[in-house]
């Protein structure tokens, strides 16, 4: 009986230290790395080379989000959305905070040195890095830019999954560091809709927050446009198959015409719907790269 209480609480302690990593976050962008790593070997990775990169993308993205979420435990106590986050509520004191996150960014950096390769660590820091002082303690509070340029951290993953099967850059991979750096505003601009009040309590200049849902929805659509338009254009740079092609239309069109839908009724409710199919969209397309790079032989 009296083991229950520390039993629990150290499971508490343990869940507070995962939310720090903000692992759904994680989980998307993992969902890049793989099917790039495919795409990259145009067909099946070793299975190690697989694992590695990824626990060191998990490691890297962690430590980035744990600082995210030390800089911001003062505004993440106003917003509704983040009060509940382990910072917000004191679980975590942030001097432990601040050096679990550091811990994870350093071994992630010497695990993909070690058994990926230095160029997929320099990217992986490169992406870290660029997240915590661009976005997080630049750009978050100071422009309406924020997620736009910000949002380029998120992308780094493909360059992490490329380099970790060829240890080089080339134009493939770049593409879809564009293809998700252009889709970026509108899945998190879309989520932003919903809690703008939040946004505009903490004084963080989150286009919806400062701008009327009309002229974020037009913007939404542009960017949408934009990402429909270079994932069709991937087809030919990266020698993709009827597969990838045919989802990289279909879902754009979908994609685009939930955008148009918000357009012609700017709603909280209209651009959640537009938030929920930003992530199966991104979803589906790599998947359907990774099946089509196993699938189709290159010509």
């Amino acid at each position: 009986m009296t083991t229950v209480a520390p039993v629990a609480s150290s499971r508490s302690t343990l869940a507070a230290y995962v939310a720090l990593t903000k692992p759904r976050i994680i989980e998307l962008l993992l969902i890049t790395t793989v099917p790039t790593m495919i795409v990259a070997e145009r067909g099946w990775p070793s299975v190690w080379l697989m694992v590695a990169t990824v626990i060191g993308g998990t490691f890297a993205a962690g430590g980035a989000n744990s600082v995210n979420m030390y800089v911001d435990r003062d505004i993440d106590k106003i917003m509704n959305r983040t009060k509940g986050r382990p910072l917000a509520t004191g679980e975590i004191e942030p001097r432990n905070a601040l050096i679990f996150s550091v811990a994870l960014l350093v071994i992630a950096f010497v695990w993909l040195t070690a058994f990926v390769n230095v160029l997929s660590a320099v990217f992986a820091l490169s992406a870290a890095a660029f997240y915590i002082f661009v976005y997080t303690l630049w750009l978050k509070r100071t422009s309406t830019q924020n997620i736009v340029i910000g949002g380029a951290a998120g992308c780094m993953p493909v360059l992490v999954g490329w380099a970790a099967v060829t240890n080089t850059v080339a134009w493939e991979p770049i593409v879809l560091f564009g293809i998700i750096f252009l889709w970026t505003p509108p899945h998190f601009w879309a989520l932003a809709v919903k809690y703008k009040e939040d946004y505009s309590a903490a004084n963080v200049p989150m286009l919806p927050s400062v701008a009327t849902l009309e002229n974020t929805s037009k913007q939404i659509l542009a960017y949408t446009l934009a990402v429909w338009a270079l994932s069709i254009a991937f087809t030919p740079i990266a020698s993709m198959g009827w597969i990838y092609t045919s989802v990289a239309v279909i879902a754009g069109a979908i994609f685009t015409l939930y955008a148009v839908q918000l357009l012609r009724d700017p709603t909280p409710k209209r651009a959640m719907k537009v938030f929920t199919f930003s992530i199966t969209y991104l979803s589906v397309l790599f998947i359907a790269m990774g099946v089509d790079s196993l699938v189709i032989p290159v010509a």
